[in-house]
């Protein structure tokens, strides 16, 4: 543990943020200004990931082979830094000029319960400072479970830092492969909370791409969910599974959520319903899942304001309005650019803010969100040493 003493503020200057998510959709990559310790955006992109890599990395699993997954997490290590050196291009910025690089990595297990708890995100930090140039921190999760937390979520952090605002209770939700929560209390003296709530992006992509090969991989707008009807016998059985009814801490992911899980007799009864209806139905399930445990958790809440892939799907937008006004009615959805933050790289800023706070030697985590014993720096630094990007 860093000493009191050794702690002092983020230093002034550019930061990268890289992040991909469970949906494995892409590296967002974003450049962020830190200026006594908040964070503005200067530039951002999102790097594909080549369709073998993606492909391999959706079939990771516990029968995966050594070789295999060493393999991928320099596949990923390489990518990363790709996705780096492109951003920087972009915003005509040379490495040396980056303080720091944080680097989420490709979670591939998630595992917070159970007799050893652990999780792993791949994608080698020491092969993506050799490549970049830049001192890099990454493996965030592990040090808030190895103080008895779930190691995530980990951006509630950086969104009471960018986003709560006194007198005004409000909520941040992102629409990733998981959705999860940041509630956000107007009241000091209350503690900002958080958790995972259960699935969005992961099991709509994934039905999606077992009923499209070959296709995008995901379903744009949620045209193909459009034209479907929501089975209210599966969304009954689908939302009495355990984990919606768990209090928080909590945090889960497709190890938990996939499509397996959907299809498991307890859930699909005797068979599930004709896909597209299928597909409407998850988009049922992750609004339900989601304002349920708001209107539980914050029931006084003004905002629900939405970041991550799933903002651009208006089929799902429109479901969470319409399920939130049930059980909020005076609650606003609205995407967190209507609170000067771009959606689609809240995740990739966050990170960069905590590899600031790293270096700075201060907490990154929030033992009330995750469950950790204490608050604590997060991940490892890799220092970039002499070496020139190649």
């Amino acid at each position: 543990m860093i000493s009191q003493g050794n702690r002092h503020a983020p230093r002034n200057g550019l930061y990268v943020g890289l992040m991909s998510g469970t949906s494995i959709d892409g590296v967002d990559a974003a450049l962020v200004q830190l200026d006594a310790g908040r964070p503005s955006l200067v530039t951002a992109l999102n790097h594909p990931i080549p369709a073998p890599l993606a492909t391999a990395l959706h079939r990771v699993s516990g029968q995966t082979g050594l070789d295999a997954l060493l393999d991928l997490d320099q596949q990923v290590a390489a990518l990363h830094a790709d996705a780096t050196l492109a951003l920087l291009a972009r915003a005509g910025v040379a490495p040396g000029d980056i303080i720091a690089l944080g680097s989420h990595g490709q979670t591939v297990h998630h595992r917070p319960h159970g007799p050893f708890p652990t999780t792993l995100q791949i994608g080698d930090p020491s092969l993506i400072a050799a490549r970049t140039g830049i001192t890099t921190v990454a493996d965030f999760r592990r040090r808030d479970m190895a103080l008895g937390g779930q190691g995530a979520p980990l951006v509630p952090a950086f969104h009471a830092a960018c986003l709560r605002q006194p007198r005004q209770d409000r909520a941040v939700l992102n629409l990733g492969g998981i959705a999860n929560l940041t509630l956000l209390p107007g009241a000091a003296e209350h503690p900002v909370t958080g958790f995972d709530t259960g699935p969005a992006n992961t099991l709509l992509d994934a039905w999606f791409r077992r009923h499209h090969p070959g296709g995008p991989g995901y379903d744009r707008q949620g045209r193909w969910a459009a034209a479907g009807r929501t089975d209210t016998g599966l969304l009954d059985r689908l939302l009495q599974d355990p984990y919606f009814h768990q209090p928080p801490p909590k945090s889960t992911g497709p190890e938990y959520f996939n499509l397996d899980w959907l299809a498991h007799p307890r859930q699909a009864g005797s068979t599930l319903p004709a896909p597209q209806d299928t597909q409407r139905t998850l988009i049922a399930l992750t609004a339900e899942s989601v304002t349920r445990a708001l209107a539980s958790a914050l029931p006084g809440a003004a905002a629900l304001y939405v970041c991550g892939g799933g903002v651009h799907n208006p089929v799902l937008m429109d479901a969470i309005s319409a399920a939130l006004g049930d059980r909020l009615p005076g609650c606003r959805v609205a995407p967190t650019s209507a609170i000067g933050l771009d959606p689609d790289w809240v995740e990739a800023m966050a990170f960069a803010w905590l590899a600031g706070r790293t270096l700075a030697g201060l907490p990154g985590n929030l033992p009330e969100v995750t469950g950790a014993r204490a608050s604590a720096p997060l991940g490892g630094i890799y220092p970039a040493g002499c070496d020139t990007p190649a």
